[in-house]
């Protein structure tokens, strides 16, 4: 098996800590009733929007893209294996990013019950600003090697404009930003606080945490 640099180790950490530990922990809290009967549906359905918005599509290069096994360096698949690849992704998506998004925009906006009764422009601020600043983060620092110019992702129905057309938006210290890399979260963001909202009227709106 061949040897992980200290950066490539701590990508493997990070993956498998940010899909198991929600996957863990959400459930837990659910059962527990800790948090409210809604909480696990919204991280099941979210899992499975990620998964077919553009997780899967990234992951295999279905349409004019390479596989991330042929983006990434051996050690990297050995680790994390191409078809768990998207699932891990998935699940971080779901459960580290929206649902942690969630509970950082409830903090910040002093715990309030009625929050996510209707859409404020704050709120929809705010998580874009959480879920792109992560996003950023994530391509220039985790997946740099696999997101890297000249590395074609596959088009995938959150990332319309395929490898065809993705610029690079910035640079920092070579590593590039491109957009490709954020239109999933760009478009993800209003369609999962819209799905949120119109869930909770459905289940007549319950405090997004006790």
């Amino acid at each position: 098996m061949e040897t992980l640099t200290f950066e490539q180790a701590r990508l493997v950490i990070i993956v498998y800590s940010s899909a198991l530990i929600p996957l863990l922990t959400i459930p837990w809290l659910h059962h527990r009733k800790i948090i409210p009967n809604w909480v696990l549906p919204v991280y099941i359905s979210t899992f499975i929007a990620c998964a077919l918005g553009w997780e899967l599509w990234f992951n295999y290069g279905i349409i004019a893209g390479d596989a991330v096994d042929a983006r990434r360096a051996v050690g990297l698949t050995q680790r994390i294996p191409l078809h768990l690849n998207w699932l891990l992704n998935s699940l971080a998506d779901a459960g580290a990013i929206c649902c942690g998004g969630l509970f950082v925009t409830w903090l910040i906006f002093g715990r309030d019950p009625e929050l996510f009764g209707r859409w404020h422009h704050s709120v929809f601020l705010c998580l874009l600003f959480l879920f792109l600043g992560q996003n950023i983060l994530v391509e220039m620092f985790l997946y740099h090697d696999q997101l890297a110019v000249g590395k074609p992702i596959s088009w995938a129905p959150l990332s319309p404009f395929g490898p065809w057309w993705n610029p690079v938006l910035f640079e920092f210290q070579g590593r590039t930003i491109t957009l490709q890399g954020q239109l999933p979260w760009l478009l993800m963001t209003p369609l999962f606080y819209a799905g949120i909202l119109l869930y909770l009227r459905r289940v007549k709106h319950q405090a997004l945490f006790p």
